[in-house]
């Protein structure tokens, strides 16, 4: 073990990961697309069981769904391993330093924000995101949109992690400035 609180490390010494998200298929138009027919709450119940015209079409949209899920998970065309990388498999990494949109297994960094290049993260809920559970998460300095990260499936806990690592970091960086921290 190299530091004295396993998984802690400073921001001065390597810049290490907090928390990994992967982007349901919210992300995508296409995904959107079929969360907002999913939504629908036509139907009865039966013995207890909801019958709806959305789940109806959940159900028979797995052929329509599926390869777009598989699409999203190679991290490289047209083979796995070998190949170009693939824009549509990446990964949100939030570090002790910065939040990262990447591709993952050495893909490469697509966009990042400073963990002190934002104050608030909001959270939006667009059509057809509703039914996956799923929302995009807004950076903002100010007004200014620093960084959106979109279909963050279960957001909340993603968020207020992100919250907490900025408060943390702006922290330490107001101890260092003021000579109490190293």
């Amino acid at each position: 073990m190299t530091t004295a609180i396993a998984g802690v490390a400073p921001a001065t010494e390597r810049e290490v990961t907090i928390m990994s998200v992967w982007p349901s298929l919210a992300s995508t138009a296409y995904g959107r697309w079929w969360g907002r027919r999913f939504e629908s709450e036509i139907g009865f119940s039966f013995l207890g069981i909801p019958l709806t015209l959305g789940r109806l079409m959940a159900l028979v949209s797995i052929p329509f769904i599926l390869p777009l899920y598989f699409h999203m998970l190679i991290p490289r065309i047209p083979f796995v391993i070998a190949g170009i990388p693939n824009a549509a498999c990446r990964r949100y990494r939030l570090t002790n330093k910065r939040v990262i949109v990447e591709l993952p297994f050495g893909g490469g960094e697509q966009q990042a924000v400073s963990l002190d290049r934002f104050d608030s993260v909001t959270l939006e809920v667009l059509p057809g995101q509703g039914w996956y559970p799923a929302g995009d998460l807004i950076f903002r300095n100010g007004q200014i949109e620093t960084l959106r990260l979109s279909g963050v499936p279960h957001p909340e806990p993603f968020r207020q992690t992100c919250l907490k690592a900025h408060q943390v970091y702006i922290g330490v960086q107001k101890a260092r400035a003021m000579g109490v921290a190293v």
